[in-house]
């Protein structure tokens, strides 16, 4: 057994500071020139000229950032846009499942330990969407809750299809930012260039639910009334563009809808997806596909349960009672995984 340990973060302020401050906890980090070398390697495409303009464009907020960790990094701020904006961005396969049901989402992230942020971060900046989730690549977003109850996670397809555009953690970091429900987000996603093929499952307050199956070329929208994703395209015209080998994919969505009549709450659906046993937790981490997380964001009540490692006791947390002054959180959280 090895443990994960998953750094519990709060920035607030503008979003120029929050970059600052992200920047020199990087810079502090014992392995940050090999967490650097590890960003130069996927990055060889990376235009920064063209990811600077259309971040400006598209969300002047995350731009700010990315300004203000130049700054703690003590980085030229090129060099940051190519590293860290997620544009024209190579990245290594990943496996995730996600279901909505019932007003609560869902859902287990499975990659490696060695390319994982281990933050939880919590945002509250002065004149943008507060947020919760999961980082990767500092900036970026596995998944997440704002504080409009708008949720959204991504879902590796393929990366054999590629074309000049953002990964998914950059699309999802910036979709939080600032679409307040599921069709602001969207006519968002949707108006995005794309790099890769990816998924994206998302729900918001009012319950409405849906799945983006995005590529280079087409992005195609499904509404759903039980939302069940996983690492596959489903419609005809983008069938082709999945991986040659989806059976797990395939057989995780099954099981999902082998479980749709349950009676669930949102605490049964986490000891559903975090139990070891679980045929939706993986323990491949050598593979890229072992499960490091497990979260629930309930978008109603703005409340997550959120576990590290597998048969991980919750942590339960409110965002609206954060923001409100009423609630603190740990400086981490520890689990444990079968390496």
């Amino acid at each position: 057994m090895a443990e994960l340990i998953v750094r519990v973060v709060e920035l607030k302020g503008s979003y120029k500071q929050m970059g600052y401050e992200q920047g020199v906890e990087l810079k502090s980090q014992p392995l940050f020139e090999h967490q650097m070398d590890q960003q130069r390697g996927l990055t060889v495409h990376s235009n920064s000229l063209k990811a600077k303009e259309l971040v400006k464009s598209l969300c002047p907020n995350f731009f700010q950032e990315l300004q203000g960790l130049a700054e703690g990094l003590d980085m030229d701020l090129e060099a940051t846009i190519k590293q860290f904006s997620g544009y024209d961005l190579t990245f290594p396969s990943m496996g995730c499942t996600t279901m909505v049901k019932k007003g609560f989402y869902v859902r287990n992230y499975d990659f490696s330990p060695e390319l994982y942020d281990g933050r939880f971060v919590i945002t509250n900046p002065n004149d943008g969407y507060a947020t919760v989730g999961f980082s990767q690549q500092i900036v970026g977003r596995l998944d997440g809750m704002n504080e409009k109850g708008l949720v959204v996670g991504l879902h590796f397809v393929n990366d054999q299809y590629r074309g000049p555009g953002f990964i998914a953690t950059t699309i999802v970091r910036m979709v939080l930012e600032q679409c307040a429900d599921t069709e602001e987000a969207i006519a968002f996603i949707t108006n995005l260039p794309h790099g890769y093929c990816y998924n994206f499952s998302i729900t918001d307050q009012s319950g409405k639910s849906a799945i983006i199956e995005a590529s280079p070329d087409k992005q195609m929208i499904h509404y759903t009334d039980m939302l069940m994703c996983t690492n596959h395209f489903e419609s005809e015209p983008l069938r082709a563009k999945n991986r040659a080998e989806v059976l797990s994919s395939i057989k995780r969505k099954e099981y999902l809808y082998s479980m749709q009549d349950h009676e669930q709450t949102p605490f049964a659906a986490y000891q559903l997806f975090n139990d070891e046993n679980s045929p939706l937790f993986f323990q491949y981490y050598k593979e890229y596909f072992g499960t490091l997380h497990t979260v629930v964001y309930s978008p109603k009540e703005l409340k997550v349960l959120v576990g590290v490692g597998g048969d991980f006791p919750p942590l339960e947390f409110s965002l609206r009672e954060y923001l409100q002054g009423k609630s603190s959180l740990p400086d981490k959280l520890i689990g444990k995984i079968k390496m």
